[in-house]
């Protein structure tokens, strides 16, 4: 236990004495000291405050959290924590039981528990786990408002049962709900005892709504004014009325109650007002109806007819035997009626209302996200055991359901922990407490019960009253210890004679006044009403009511009575409950005037005797905090022991898990029974759970590991199958138009442009890689077949053709195609005389610039940024172009790299007019002196090399103008025929360079013959 407080003991396993006085005393310790929550182990005492306190923020929320319950001091918080963390940890369901009597804070303890586990839950931040979370807290504020009221000892004291289960996902975060409601005290809404009120909702609607709206709904402001709401004399307006009206409209928004849904329940509560205040009287022993205002109100506002109303109220059709009858109402029989019908009006709103809220809550089986079968915590916040001055037929099902709780209690906490230790072997000395299964037998048991009394009652033909009921329970029950009555009795001075009877519950004496037993247990409403508002013009309405299309001469089969079914509902609650993994909450209320310094002793001691609490401390005392199976111990924390982990060798589990807490030094702590290992310290558990998390992050990460490496190698597998799969479908998509493309070009070979023509196939994604390939084979193949007619030594000269003619066609028309071309001309005798001069100096070029061949030489004419003409030797190898003197054939200037030319520029014509551009800012430009036209020749030639040495294209300009640099200026020259030019040569014309040509050199520009005359 958490040592930060000095205020009493925090658990009462720790007192020095365990008696009732001292139970007590350090209760009233601690609530002086403002210390309201206590531990007797894993159960917790609460004493209601009756005031707001400051320990359920942020700040306490995160110190709870995650924490285990001795770790910090005693409070609700770890109480929701443990219940959380249990179900998270071990998979099991839990339910957290509050018990208490009427004003103990069971409903405030509830919503505590729910804000919790609200605020520890949905960290990642999901929209839809915060939406359930945003619906859960929602809806407490619309079933408190409709089935919530203020009594006299508690302001808002629940008049309904309520069990709501929370559905997890197996991270820990809600994913739904589903509230189950049992006996709403429906006879509040038209009867309350003096300083009582009725339920929330009429008061919220009163004095919550707008003057406006009120008017619509034909009320005012006034809840003394209305008979339903001033039996009490406690219809003053509250603050909080208003405000939890808002909060109520807000809430039903939130839950997806839209506005046609929200104006009809306002509008029911507003009809049940107006009912209340039709009144009857007998005129000539005639029923008569008055106030007829409120009749059309209230008939108004449940969408009915005004004059069926009236026909209902005073009159109900009788079906016996196939035959139907209608019978008149007496005075009494009309305003039982009345008020018979206001009650199951307003409990089929209540049904809907839970149903509704259910609808938005509850897990959706069909989502794929939500059908994951997860845990659930269950929160029972039901009505505590009452005590009143007139206890009734509701009192009487209130603490049946308290006994039923407290029998649970025993035989879960009391009862089958004493029994356990004594099958298992343990040492224990038993201690003796009260076992209240007398008590639940005496209302409960079949045919002897008090229960069943009252159905045989009911069942019985003829004018059954309530004093014959008290007369069977008398007979019946002469013998029982817990029951007594003034005629078995007489002596009692305290009870009333055919009136009141008293029972012994293990909270004390209760005396019940037996008037309306009878009546609350066969809760007659005759089916004229039933079918009246099952013909409701409002759908809602109408849907409250399936049995009202039953025909009206049928003959309806006896319902169940309310006692039956409350009888069947709290045993099936108790079933749920006993399935789950229980948590106590034990409220206590310290006064009877609701006040937050006054601690009642008495009051307190009766608390603590009829709850057990010293009889739990007592079994707690000597008893151990955590037992559980050998197997499932040791499937929990096998990991924290070498000797256990991964799989022990040594024997069976009992030995595995003796040999495990030997290994961490906890043998001192724990017993071995015959099945089960039992440990007496919450701090032995609390540092096994600390040992296997430290380990678990490890394992989880082995397994990730493991099982990532699996899925990696599986998807591997699939990639490298569909790999294979795709190889081969290409290879198959491959073939096909492999074959589709030899069937098109199976003729090919016959054919004069060897299939040129022909169109290939529609090409798909797994041969479209090779494509360029293929259609390069095909132009290659082609190729072969044309060139396999020439002779393989003219294949070179034909590259330079091809070469030339790609560059000047069709631009030229004459470039020498049609000779043979020679290249080196000047090494020839017929084309130059002193061959072996040229023939010399080149050998010494060669030697000097290690050139291999020469691939053309030819006498040129050439000018000079002077504009002066000078006849010269042009040449070309490999690598360069030079520029040798005429006669002596030696080289006149370092020769232009091939790479380093940027174009090239000739005429249209037949004259022999060569620019070679480069970017040294001085073109060579010259003109071949030759009969033959090797212009084209040398365009091939040097498109050819550049094209080797740079892998691009030479630009060749063929134009009669262009521009060219001469001297690191730009001039332009232009080709000009004139008539009395004999031979071509060049001139300087203002800044332009003419290069005269006679005129059989057909200089052709745009399709015409440019000559100047």
């Amino acid at each position: 236990m958490a040592q930060e407080e000095s205020v009493g003991i925090g658990d009462f396993v720790l007192l020095d004495e365990i008696t009732v006085s001292k139970v007590v005393d350090n209760l009233r310790i601690r609530f002086n000291g403002g210390k309201y929550y206590t531990y007797i182990g894993e159960v917790c005492v609460s004493v209601n405050p009756y005031r707001s306190t400051n320990i359920y923020g942020p700040e306490q929320i995160n110190k709870y959290k995650n924490r285990e319950l001795f770790e910090n001091a005693p409070h609700i918080f770890a109480i929701a924590d443990a219940v959380h963390r249990e179900m998270k940890q071990q998979g099991r369901d839990t339910c957290i039981v509050i018990s208490g009597e009427s004003g103990s804070g069971k409903t405030e303890a509830s919503k505590i528990i729910m804000k919790y586990i609200a605020a520890i839950t949905n960290l990642s931040g999901q929209h839809e786990i915060e939406r359930v979370k945003n619906i859960l807290i929602q809806s407490n504020s619309i079933l408190e408002a409709f089935g919530n009221a203020t009594t006299n000892r508690n302001d808002n004291s629940s008049r309904f049962g309520k069990y709501m289960d929370i559905n997890f996902d197996f991270k820990g975060d809600p994913l739904g709900g589903h509230v189950t409601n049992y006996l709403l005290e429906k006879s509040r809404v038209v009867y309350q005892q003096k300083g009582e009120r009725n339920f929330h909702c009429f008061y919220q609607l009163l004095n919550g709504c707008s003057e406006n709206e009120l008017n619509k709904l034909g009320l005012i402001a006034d809840a003394g004014r209305y008979y339903y709401t001033s039996h009490g004399k406690d219809s003053k307006t509250s603050v909080s009325d208003r405000t939890e009206y808002k909060a109520v409209v807000s809430a039903m928004s939130i839950l997806g109650f839209n506005l046609s849904e929200i104006e009809t329940v306002w509008s029911i509560i507003a009809g049940i007002l107006h009912l209340g205040n039709i009144t009857f009287t007998l005129e000539e022993d005639k029923l008569v109806i008055g106030n007829k205002g409120a009749l059309n109100e209230s008939a108004k506002r449940l969408s009915i007819s005004p004059s069926a109303l009236s026909t209902a109220l005073s009159q109900r059709v009788i079906a016996a035997g196939g035959e139907v009858m209608q019978k008149n109402h007496t005075l009494v029989e009309a305003e039982y009626g009345r008020d018979a019908l206001a009650k199951a009006i307003y409990e089929r709103l209540f049904s809907w209302i839970v149903s509704r809220i259910n609808g938005s809550i509850n897990v959706d089986e069909r989502n794929s996200y939500k059908s994951y079968k997860g845990t659930l915590i269950g929160v029972l916040d039901i009505y505590g055991f009452e005590i009143f001055n007139t206890n009734s037929f509701e009192q009487f099902c209130i603490n049946y359901c308290n006994e039923k709780l407290q029998q649970l209690f025993i035989e879960l906490v009391l009862k089958r922990e004493q029994e356990e230790y004594q099958r298992e072997g343990i040492t224990w000395q038993a201690v003796n407490y009260f076992n209240n299964q007398v008590i639940c037998e005496l209302v409960e048991q079949s045919h002897k019960g008090i229960i069943a009394i009252m159905d045989e009652a009911c069942l019985n033909v003829g004018k059954v009253t309530d004093e014959m009921l008290l007369e069977a329970m008398d007979q019946r029950l002469a013998n029982h210890k817990h029951f007594t009555s003034r005629q078995l009795n007489p002596m009692d001075k305290e009870l009333q004679h055919k009136t009141q009877f008293r029972i012994k519950h293990y909270a004390g004496d209760v005396v019940y006044n037996v008037h309306g037993f009878l009546d609350k247990n066969k809760d007659t409403l005759f089916q004229d009403f039933k079918r009246l508002l099952y013909n409701s013009d409002n759908k809602i309405v109408s849907s409250m009511w399936p049995e009202g299309a039953e025909n009206i001469a049928k003959t309806t089969k006896r319902p169940l009575t309310a006692g039956t079914l409350f009888k069947n509902s709290i045993v099936a609650l108790i079933k749920n409950l006993t399935s789950k993994e229980p948590f106590y909450i034990r409220c206590i209320k310290p006064n009877e005037v609701k006040s937050p310094v006054v601690f009642d002793e008495e009051r307190v001691e009766h608390q603590v005797r009829y709850l057990g609490l010293v009889e739990n401390i007592l079994v707690r005392r000597a008893g151990f905090v955590y037992r559980q199976r050998y197997d499932r111990f040791l499937k929990r924390y096998k990991m924290i022991s070498q000797y256990t982990w991964p799989n022990f060798r040594g024997g069976n589990d009992k030995e595995a898990v003796r040999t495990l807490m030997e290994e961490k030094g906890f043998a001192h702590d724990v017993k071995y029974g015959h099945t089960k290992i039992f440990i007496r310290s919450p701090r032995t558990l609390f540092a096994l759970e600390k040992a296997r998390s430290d380990l678990i992050p490890g394992i989880v990460v082995l397994l990730q590991k493991q099982w990532r490496g699996y899925l990696c190698r599986m998807k591997y597998k699939k990639m490298k199958a569909v790999l294979v799969m795709v190889k081969h479908y290409r290879r198959y998509k491959q073939r096909s138009y492999i074959c589709e493309l030899q069937k098109t070009f199976k003729t090919a070979k016959t054919m004069r442009n060897y299939g040129k023509l022909l169109p290939w196939p529609h090409e798909n994604y797994a041969i479209r890689p090779v494509i360029p390939a293929l259609k390069m084979m095909y132009a290659r193949w082609r190729a072969w077949m044309i060139l396999r007619v020439i002779p393989r030594e003219d294949w070179p000269q034909l590259r330079l053709k091809m070469a030339a003619g790609a560059a000047l066609r069709p631009k030229r028309q004459y470039w020498g195609q049609e000779r043979r071309w020679e290249g080196n001309y000047l090494a020839k005798p017929d084309e130059n005389p002193q061959y072996n001069v040229f023939n010399s100096s080149i050998n010494n070029l060669k030697n000097t610039d290690h050139f291999k061949t020469v691939l053309f030489s030819a006498f040129i004419k050439k000018t000079n940024k002077f504009d002066k003409q000078a006849d010269r030797v042009l040449v070309v190898t490999e690598h360069a172009i030079y520029k040798l003197e005429s006669s002596k054939f030696k080289n006149m200037k370092k020769g232009i790299p091939i790479a380093e030319i940027t174009g090239l520029s000739v005429s249209p014509g037949k004259d022999q007019l060569i620019t070679i551009h480069s970017n040294k800012g001085n073109d060579f430009i010259f003109a071949i002196t030759a009969k033959e036209n090797r212009v084209g020749e040398l365009v091939g030639v040097l498109c050819t090399r550049y094209y080797q040495l740079r892998g691009n294209d030479l630009q060749v300009t063929v134009d009669s103008r262009f521009k060219c640099m001469v001297g690191n200026k730009s001039r332009v020259l232009r080709v000009e025929v004139r008539p009395e030019t004999p031979t071509p040569s060049f001139i300087k014309e203002g800044d332009q360079i003419i290069f005269l040509v006679p005129p059989s050199a057909d200089i052709v520009d745009n399709g015409v013959n440019r000559s100047k005359t």
